[in-house]
């Protein structure tokens, strides 16, 4: 936040040092004694001896393993095409910041530091309104049946309230149903709804798999999934219900899309069914899918009401909202790019014995628009490939994006009577991706789904930036 809103370009300078130089030999004075340049240098070399002790050239082999990606050079390939795509955009980006800047600002030479707060200047002259005026359209109660009907109509299932304990009185279970060839009801799957902060709850949100459809071999009988959703959403208050962000109504839809890959599938084998199995680069597909249904006024019509009037969102504030969605994203691909084909190349071609600096400065090279100055050192706090789970697997968060951009364009290429959620395509996204869980290779299923190899052209074209998009913006 300080860098986005404090006018003090002094403090912005101090704490951009401060931050982009933390754990390594560039931070000030007594700092340097948190330099992790040795760990990091250990790290690397561990998980090489560990890749050629099971037959691995590098760590980025033996990291792809179990994942969709078939070779680190399909992901480098990847990321350099995405970058290749979106440079035009960032480079516009940019252009636009330095125009602002220079005319509203008085920055005639922005520095590092200058441009978080640039940014968040040219936003708000942009799209102004707040997140405060969109969220009385989105009342928890309204979003939750929207997006029980919007399931319901797109995979033929019914949800319905059960009845089961709960841990906590804000708790609900639900049952989904489906008609079964004999004109019966079938249970299809069950799971317990956690929404609302409250005192000694984790906070974030995710889904958890509490149970796995499984034919028993003992006894033959077929034993139902069950998944817990959990968010940290307010609770309403003065008899009234609680009042969701459009990121937090996203998120709802999120994690339900990780519930639907769970609950829907069609497996028997414990394994391999719901999300078990599912490579680690494909498993945000189904999630990140749902979450398209949040941009569709269609969809945001029937499950808006202001918490006062009772009127749907306005088409005004949702053509603001989508503007400001794709704020920059030509600059904000390329920022993921830059991490990701790091890292990739780090686990592959990196000597560990080697700096990391030179490695990085030749990614920079060849990827940013924005170049640091040559102090940072930003990759020694890069703790999602040194203390978390994405060595050699940054890059899945820009694949599973392109994954269900593809896979959404599916619905929007063959439209029913009621656009995207009458798609005969949801039938087919439900039989060949969420039905067959981890039972087969997700390449394999998408393939058959879409005809054809994943494209980058949807996402590009759902982030604005596509070439039409461009050319107009030029000729304007």
């Amino acid at each position: 936040p300080v860098m986005q809103f404090a006018h003090d370009r002094a403090l912005r300078a101090a704490l951009y040092r401060a931050y982009a130089t933390r754990a390594s030999d560039q931070a000030e004075g007594d700092a340097r004694r948190f330099d992790n340049s040795a760990l990091i240098r250990e790290i690397l070399q561990l998980r090489r001896e560990e890749a050629q002790l099971l037959g691995r050239a590098n760590f980025g082999e033996l990291s792809l393993v179990p994942k969709m990606a078939q070779s680190p050079k399909q992901v480098i390939d990847f990321l350099r095409e995405l970058a290749r795509r979106a440079r035009p955009y960032a480079e516009r980006d940019v252009a636009d910041m330095r125009a602002f800047a220079r005319e509203h600002l008085d920055l005639a030479d922005p520095q590092a530091w200058d441009w978080p707060y640039i940014a968040e200047r040219l936003k708000e002259a942009r799209y102004a309104f707040s997140e405060q005026q969109v969220r009385q359209y989105f009342p928890a109660p309204k979003v939750l049946a929207g997006l029980f009907d919007i399931t319901q109509t797109l995979f033929a299932v019914r949800i319905r309230q059960g009845t089961a304990p709960v841990w906590h009185p804000d708790v609900a279970f639900f049952r989904i149903e489906r008609d079964d060839p004999q004109g019966g009801t079938e249970l299809v799957g069950r799971f317990y709804l956690d929404p609302t902060a409250r005192n000694g709850k984790r906070g974030g949100a995710w889904m958890d798999d509490m149970r796995s459809r499984w034919l028993r071999p003992d006894d033959g009988t077929l034993q139902t999934p069950v998944a817990q959703l959990v968010c940290n959403f307010p609770q309403g208050s003065g008899g009234k219900p609680a009042l969701l962000t459009h990121d937090e109504v996203t998120t709802l839809f999120h994690e339900f899309g990780h519930g639907l890959h769970h609950m829907l599938t069609r497996i028997d084998e414990h394994d391999v069914s719901g999300i078990s199995g599912v490579e680690w680069d494909a498993v945000e597909l189904p999630s990140q899918f749902m979450e398209n249904f949040c941009w569709e006024w269609e969809v945001l019509q029937q499950m808006t009401a202001h918490s006062d009037t009772g009127a749907p969102l306005p088409r005004e504030l949702f053509d603001k909202m989508r503007a400001a969605r794709n704020f920059q994203s030509g600059l904000q691909t390329l920022r993921q790019v830059e991490y990701a084909l790091f890292d990739m190349l780090l686990h592959t071609e990196h000597d560990p014995a080697q700096e990391l600096q030179p490695l990085l400065d030749r990614v920079r090279a060849e990827v940013a628009v924005l170049q640091p100055p040559p102090w940072s050192r930003s990759m020694h706090s890069f703790s999602h490939i040194f203390a978390g789970g994405y060595a050699a697997g940054y890059y899945s968060y820009k694949w599973a994006e392109v994954l269900s951009a593809d896979a959404y364009a599916a619905l929007e290429e063959s439209p029913g009577p009621e656009g995207v959620l009458t798609s005969p395509a949801a039938q087919a996204y439900l039989h060949q991706i969420l039905e067959v869980g981890g039972s087969r290779p997700a390449a394999e299923s998408f393939t058959i789904f879409r005809g054809r190899a994943p494209s980058l052209d949807a996402l590009m074209r759902h982030q604005g930036m596509d070439g039409d998009n461009l050319r107009r913006e030029q000729t304007a």
